[in-house]
């Protein structure tokens, strides 16, 4: 009903090879499209336009009329032009890089000269309204699966189909989510400040997990980048500095748009399997600002599960030097395989810039960060707010989608849909009458030497996402040692404007100590090591503990916490081929079998540029691309609780995740601690060894558990993903889309006579790293299938320890984009 012109269809040479990249526009508009490495293309506009005009440089140019609105599958051929290869001698394939021979690079080099001085970067202060608009559909609508099982009871939904104006597909919309800010900037304090008007959801109200998902997906940009990060990846931008070594830049056309003189350049990628881009984009030629661009990932790309990634962005001329964004969007299809005709999903996002001021100072304290910053009224907004504060309107589809999904929620079929892929995204089985979440499901079975066959059943409270305190607890059982396991714990924020939190639990269970060099907090936490099902050694080095722990926590900062807390803890061997024995003089026989102590301690946890999702006692993260910082000091005393040692311990962790253009991302660790004090086994620092036939980062995947031991340690882990690049230049491994992982990492220690003389009586050789740095490293292949990842590890050291294993094998699963 809303779209007057639809046309797709073909173009080829006389050859009848296809040619990508041609220039097809809607005649007497600046509306168009480029066709793809296959030919291929689809356009669509509002408005009723009779004349379609098919160009490429070198080319003879067709005009082809529109008799009517619809005009599918039509095909064209292009001739050559031979006055045109008179005067352009590069017409295809790769493109000059100089700017003497191809003008297209003499109009990037000034893009490049005078990037930082456009857009908002000119002003010292600026704010302006933002209307946001993020859209979910069911792409390939067809009669297979209108009449399959899966929608049988809910057929109403299709009244909602519409067509891709990108793509040309049929799509059913199934989840809309609109958001109305103001936004504030400080180009001189370098500080911004986001504050929610008001946010709607269709269907799922104030799901903050949906929407922070979709904002990690589609996270701002800033095309004069040199790199654009989505889904994890960093794509060189067509606009970027360095593009000249990864795109072909061919001036096509020239044109006056909204009174400023333009150019056309289009840009494709000079290489295959890249992150890159293809498409074009009109610059001015006074302030060489881009004035309109859009962006299609190439099909090659190495992405998993995204088939099409569209983007467009368009900009409005403020005065004779200033071009600010006025519209974005940005299109993206997930799918299980980028088979042209394969179903999926559009995850679709349009952002409406409007209302722009500049150069109004505030306070830096205005500037400030919320620690909690929840505006439950924004989350409920009447029809009138979005009335007058949407900047373009709903579609008839869009509307449509609010009233759908309000029906949908009461068929009991969609109910139980909606309860499994519940399931299976949080881990939990949710029982709304009881107010309970049952889980995590993936903890119900384990394994290992002591205990055996491992079964395990969890539960906590739930009443909602943005829940003030909340209890947990589990309940285990093994079926060798016929021992039943259990924890307890509880949170509750007393204060929420700094997020004060009191936290206590008790746990007596089996553990594998020395699985972290860092001590965790968590009461309930548990060593993936002692649930092992494989291992390359007997995994029978665990212990017996009985923990009860009080803390309290507080956020004076955003992303700054604060943590003071007590922890009383009874330590013994849970097994007969392994001792935590130390000598006792005050014990009948010398030696004591049982270690007690209560430790207090004080911890500063910073996570800069961290986002988080929801409200509540508990919360996720919305990112992972921010640094950790961890230091904390532990005091033992002997004169509490009847506790057995005197000592005090520092730790420091820090972790840091690089984007390192397009060579992928590097992972790196930095951990140091000291004890100062006697101490025994128990409560020394173990380098953490992996016995398992799994990857885990932070880990030493060719020690065994205990190998070394420390009260001195400074580690470091470093781990590079290449995301592909270099497979993508090896022909046959080229459409593997496989992805290079490389790594090394390695301790080095010290353990006093002291200590161990007080370890003596253990059945163990206590060895610390200390005549050398002791170090591995490993070289990686992932994106296997798309979901495994195999690790070829190699011990560089201390082969002179017992059983020391030189090599190894391990594997992880995982999905990621």
């Amino acid at each position: 009903m809303f779209s007057q012109t639809k046309v797709s269809g073909h173009v080829y040479d006389e050859n009848n090879e296809p040619v990508a990249y041609a220039n097809i526009i809607l005649k007497g508009s600046f509306e168009g499209t480029i066709t793809d490495e296959n030919g291929t293309f689809y356009l669509e506009s509002p408005t009723t336009w009779e004349t379609l005009i098919v160009s490429f440089v070198g080319y003879e140019t067709i005009e082809f009329p529109l008799d009517k609105k619809v005009n599918y599958n039509l095909t064209f051929i292009v001739k050559e032009d031979t006055a045109a290869l008179n005067e352009i001698v590069i017409v295809a394939g790769k493109q000059s890089k100089k700017a003497e021979d191809n003008p297209a690079i003499a109009i990037m080099q000034k893009i490049w000269e005078n990037k930082r001085k456009n857009g908002l970067k000119k002003f010292k202060q600026y704010e302006y309204d933002r209307y946001e608009k993020v859209e979910f559909d069911i792409n390939t609508i067809d009669s297979s699966l209108i009449e399959g099982k899966i929608f049988k009871g809910m057929e109403f939904v299709f009244k909602q189909v519409d067509t891709s104006k990108v793509t040309g597909k049929t799509y059913l919309p199934i989840f809309v989510n609109e958001e109305v800010a103001k936004v504030y900037g400080d180009n001189v304090l370098k500080k911004k400040k986001v504050e929610l008007k008001g946010n709607k959801n269709s269907g799922f109200s104030n799901n903050q997990s949906i929407i922070a998902f979709v904002k990690d997906l589609y996270s701002e940009y800033d095309i004069y980048d040199n790199y654009l990060k989505f889904f994890d990846k960093s794509f060189v931008s067509p606009i970027s500095t360095t593009g000249i070594n990864t795109y072909n830049y061919v001036l096509a056309d020239s044109a006056y748009i909204d009174n400023k003189w333009c150019y056309n350049i289009i840009y494709y990628p000079r290489r295959k399997n890249e992150l890159t881009f293809k498409g074009d984009f009109w610059v001015a030629d006074s302030t060489f600002a881009i004035k309109d661009i859009n962006m299609q990932a190439s099909k090659s790309a190495n992405i998993n599960w995204v088939k099409e990634i569209y983007i467009e962005q368009e900009f409005e001329v403020l005065n004779d030097s200033v071009f600010l964004v006025k519209r974005d969007y940005f299109m993206s299809d997930f799918t299980f395989n980028k088979k042209e005709k394969s179903r999926g999903v559009y995850g679709k996002r349009t952002t409406l810039y409007n209302n722009y001021v500049f150069d109004e100072v505030k306070d830096e304290k205005f500037y400030k960060d919320e620690v909690f910053d929840y505006n439950k009224d924004a989350y409920n907004r009447d029809e009138t707010f979005w009335d007058e504060n949407r900047m373009e309107p709903l579609s008839k589809d869009e509307k449509g989608v609010y009233k759908m999904l309000d029906t949908l929620k009461t068929v009991g079929k969609f109910k139980k849909l909606y309860n499994l892929g519940s399931i299976l995204g949080s881990g939990y089985i949710e029982v709304k009458k009881l107010n309970l979440d049952f889980g995590p499901i993936s903890s119900t079975f384990g394994y290992n030497d002591v205990e055996g066959l491992r079964l395990r059943a969890g539960a906590r409270t739930y009443f909602g996402q943005n829940d003030l305190w909340r209890a947990q607890g589990f309940l285990a059982y093994g079926f060798k040692d016929d021992k039943f396991k259990y924890g307890v714990s509880a949170k509750w924020m007393i204060y929420k404007e700094n997020r004060l939190i009191i936290s206590a639990g008790h746990r007596r269970d089996i553990e594998q100590i020395g699985a972290n060099l860092t001590n965790s907090t968590d009461v309930l936490g548990r060593s993936l090591a002692s649930n092992d099902v494989f291992s390359v050694a007997p995994n029978d080095k665990l212990t017996n503990i009985n923990l009860q722990a009080l803390a309290i926590e507080i956020e004076p900062w955003q992303n700054v916490v604060l943590r003071v807390g007590g922890s009383y803890r009874t330590l013994s061997s849970a097994s007969t081929s392994f001792s935590l024995d130390y000598v006792d003089p005050e014990s009948p026989t010398g030696v004591s079998a049982e270690t007690q102590q209560f430790e207090s301690s004080f911890s500063v946890n910073y996570y800069p540029q961290r986002e988080m999702i929801g409200y509540g006692v508990e919360r996720s993260n919305s990112n992972n691309d921010y640094a950790s910082l961890f230091t904390q000091f532990s005091v033992g005393n002997k004169n509490l609780f009847n506790s057995d040692f005197d000592y005090k311990k520092i730790q420091f962790s820090y972790i840091q995740p690089w984007q390192i253009g397009g060579l992928g991302e590097l992972r790196s660790t930095f951990e140091a601690g000291k004890t100062f004090g006697e101490v025994p086994l128990g409560l020394l620092s173990i380098v953490p060894g992996n016995q398992s036939y799994f990857t885990f980062y932070k880990s030493f995947s060719q020690l065994d558990y205990y190998e070394f031991v420390t009260d001195t340690y400074v580690a470091l882990f470093l781990e590079h993903n290449f995301n592909g690049r270099l497979f993508s230049r090896i022909p046959f491994l080229r459409k593997l889309n496989w992805r290079e992982i490389v790594g090394i990492r390695g301790v080095w220690g010290e353990l006093s006579d002291e200590n161990k003389a007080l370890s003596s009586p253990t059945n163990l050789l206590l060895v610390a790293p200390t005549k050398e740095i002791y170090y591995e490293y490993s070289v990686g292949v992932g994106n296997i299938f798309k979901l495994m990842r195999i690790d070829f590890n190699f011990r560089g050291n201390y082969f002179e320890n017992p059983e020391a294993r030189d090599f190894g094998v391990t594997i992880n699963f995982g999905f990621k984009f």
